[in-house]
């Protein structure tokens, strides 16, 4: 299993910035996973994807948070990282980080899920 703790979401307003950070842990020697990504999930509206970054360092963005998100990764920490800046009210969401498999460097479901963080903007 891979264990993911979320921490450093917090309220802030329009136009300010947040960093996410997403600590990963293995409880087996065996447990491992190659894409990471950022969710958000807003009251009332379904979850969506943010930000993923796979094994290659390849990144994606939503069209919503492209030029004001930038996805990194630790990979000697196992830490990722979501810097959130010019942030906007509807940005306030519940986020989470997670994590996949890949087969043949696409990759696969997210299996591993972390608590969530919340983060809120105020205009």
């Amino acid at each position: 299993q891979v264990q993911l703790v979320e921490s450093g979401g917090g309220s802030v307003q329009a136009g300010g910035s947040l960093r996410l950070s997403c600590a990963a842990s293995r409880s087996t020697s065996s447990a491992r996973y190659d894409c990471v990504g950022w969710f958000r999930q807003a009251p009332g509206k379904e979850r969506e994807g943010v930000a993923a970054m796979d094994s290659y360092g390849r990144t994606t963005y939503a069209d919503s948070v492209k030029g004001r998100f930038l996805v990194s990764q630790d990979n000697g920490k196992n830490t990722l990282t979501l810097q959130m800046n010019s942030l906007k009210p509807e940005d306030t969401a519940m986020y989470y980080c997670a994590a996949a498999r890949a087969d043949n460097s696409n990759c696969l479901d997210f299996t591993y899920w972390g608590q969530g963080t919340q983060v809120t903007v105020s205009s």
